[in-house]
């Protein structure tokens, strides 16, 4: 019993540092000039920022527990960080929700994929702005390459799986086998 409140706290912990560092990073861009430049300096859990991972294409995924169609795809997503064996990261950052929230929702099961949280919006909102979601719809998806440049943004929900491995295989030239 005291591994899981351990591992509950550890999660929380994990994704109050992700907000900060998603906050911080949005203070950085903005000063950087064109939005095409950008390099995400959100911090992961374990207290490394994605910048570090440079090399590594990302798939940044901002999703509410309210959306069905953001709860549709998150398994797709899933399956790519799963499968993807370090060729990509996939980062899933709730948008407005606490964290006990985005626990509960998630349970005992601790995913593969990166979750972060934006609590107050306000990352999500930046994104909005310097990627033309004008509307602020999620699922909103942003395929950022190795060397921390956007190269495409996907708003809306992804129709299907294969949809989503055909954006990465189009987008960063990879390729990640579909589970049957």
């Amino acid at each position: 019993m005291a591994s899981r409140k351990s591992k509950k706290t550890w999660l929380i912990v994990a994704i109050l540092i992700i907000a900060v560092g998603a906050i911080v990073g949005i203070a950085v861009n903005r000063s950087s000039g064109s939005p095409s430049s950008t390099a995400f300096n959100i911090s992961t859990w374990d207290e490394t920022s994605l910048s570090t991972l440079e090399g590594t294409p990302l798939v940044l995924n901002f999703w509410s527990i309210s959306c069905p169609w953001c709860k549709k795809q998150l398994p797709y997503l899933e399956n790519a960080a799963q499968q993807s064996e370090g060729e990509i990261k996939v980062v899933a950052i709730n948008v407005g929700e606490s964290a006990s929230r985005i626990q509960s929702f998630f349970g005992d099961y601790e995913p593969t994929m990166i979750v972060a949280s934006d609590r107050n919006r306000e990352a999500f909102v930046d994104y909005c702005r310097a990627y033309n979601n004008t509307k602020g719809y999620i699922p909103f998806t942003l395929f950022v390459d190795s060397e921390g440049i956007v190269q495409h943004v996907k708003i809306g929900a992804f129709q299907s799986e294969a949809e989503l491995w055909d954006t990465l295989h189009n987008v960063f030239g990879i390729t990640i086998p579909q589970t049957p």
